[in-house]
């Protein structure tokens, strides 16, 4: 072999030798390339819980949750580490399905997991659906947008409550603000309400049962202002009832008329000047309104005249009471068992009621004393009139049950007044 077969020779080695090196890097990178794809976890959301103390609720299974607490907190957790500043109001939103309300949230991320808690009460037996969208891991991947639905725990209550009286055999608030004062229950016994779910409902014997609780005047401390109640009044008392009262009418009270062919709400109403004044939403039943005989303002009243009159609705039987104040709008509404009985439009009075503002406590400094069993505390009463002291107990004094009463620092809606009664009848 002469010296150029040989040159000729190793120099095909080294062209074989280079090939196979190049082959094998490139098998080596594709092996490397297709090992980090594997090993890439896809961005998902694994687990969604409401945390309690006594065990998580999963959020996230095949069924929607109809038990979780009013006041969540509500864990995400995902695949992969969160990016923080992908969290975001637009990206995270609980949205209330009954009127597409929108709820404020607030926000903590720690690794995967991302805390949720509505800065307020969701109210309960309420649907909502939590959705997460545009939320981003750490290495820039894009999670696919999610829906959950779940239903706040109990019956239908909106938010907004500000005093809650269950009579679940005692007077306390259950939220635990307006309490009855000490020694202020007063020949208060309890019986079976008006439903196996309601339970236990207050007894009021028609001459001195009484519940006292201070402090009364806050509860109009609003504009806007919702009662609502449950109520049996008992018609052999042959007599009006006064059923609560702050002050009478210089606070706000409830009375149903001595012959029950009618009730109203009277309460204080204060007007721009810094004057007030008031104006009872009152209900007869007779269907007039200020275009047929009936008081300027009174823009509607149910017609009860061929079905048996209020009495029908509230002589001796159940009834749910609803009367609010909306202070945008002007109207004071009053709703028997969920549908509409009375309406007044106060931009249709005279003036100054024309430019009522809301609600006002314009009582005696010294009865202040929120009271349910009559019209006014039996201290220092506001009202002078014999026919209002506490003490003569052939006076009005409420005769009956009442239970699940709720005070609210807002106008509900039409539709949760009805969603209300419709949760709470059964």
């Amino acid at each position: 072999m002469n010296n150029l077969t040989l040159i000729i020779n190793v120099m095909k080695k080294q062209v074989v030798l280079f090939g196979s090196l190049i082959l094998a890097l490139a098998l080596l990178i594709l092996v490397e390339s297709c090992k980090k794809k594997s090993d890439t976890v896809t961005f998902t959301m694994s687990a969604l819980v409401a945390q309690l103390l006594g065990g998580n609720i999963d959020m996230n299974g095949a069924t929607s949750p109809n038990n979780v607490p009013a006041n969540p907190t509500i864990v995400a957790t995902f695949s992969s580490p969160v990016n923080s500043a992908s969290v975001t109001a637009n990206a995270v939103t609980l949205v209330r399905d009954y009127d597409t309300k929108n709820i404020e949230l607030t926000f903590t991320v720690s690794g995967n997991s991302i805390t949720i808690v509505p800065k307020t009460s969701l109210g309960n037996g309420a649907l909502f659906s939590l959705n997460l969208s545009s939320i981003t891991s750490t290495d820039g991947q894009s999670m696919a947008a999610v829906k959950r639905t779940f239903t706040t725990i109990g019956t239908f209550v909106p938010d907004g409550m500000v005093a809650y009286y269950s009579f679940e055999n005692t007077a306390s608030d259950v939220l635990n603000r307006f309490n009855p004062m000490v020694g202020g229950v007063i020949d208060l016994t309890y019986a079976t309400s008006y439903s196996t779910a309601a339970g236990m409902a207050a007894k009021f014997n028609g001459t001195s049962t009484l519940i006292r609780i201070p402090k009364g005047d806050s509860l109009m401390l609003t504009n806007d202002f919702t009662l609502a109640f449950w109520i049996f009044a008992d018609t052999t008392s042959r007599k009006g009832q006064f059923t609560m009262g702050v002050a009478g009418w210089y606070g706000f009270q409830f009375e149903i008329f001595g012959a029950y062919d009618g009730c109203k709400l009277a309460a204080q109403y204060a007007f721009e000047d810094g004057t007030s004044g008031s104006e009872d939403l009152f209900f007869a039943g007779d269907g007039l309104t200020k275009d047929n005989g009936g008081w300027k303002g009174w823009t509607f009243c149910k017609d009860l005249k061929t079905s048996g009159g209020v009495k029908f609705l509230l002589g001796s039987k159940w009834a749910y009471v609803t009367c609010r104040y909306k202070s945008d709008t002007k109207l004071g509404t009053m709703y028997i068992n969920g549908e509409k009985m009375k309406e007044q439009d106060y931009n249709l009075y005279d003036p100054p009621k024309t430019t009522v503002t809301g609600i006002k406590y314009n009582g005696a400094v010294g009865n202040n004393t929120f009271v349910f069993g009559f019209i006014q505390d039996k201290n220092n009463p506001t009202i002078a009139d014999d026919w209002a002291k506490y003490e003569n107990p052939a006076n009005n004094h409420f005769k009956g049950l009442l239970d699940n009463v709720r005070i609210f620092h807002k106008a509900l809606t039409e539709k949760e007044i009805q969603m209300m009664y419709d949760s709470e009848k059964l």
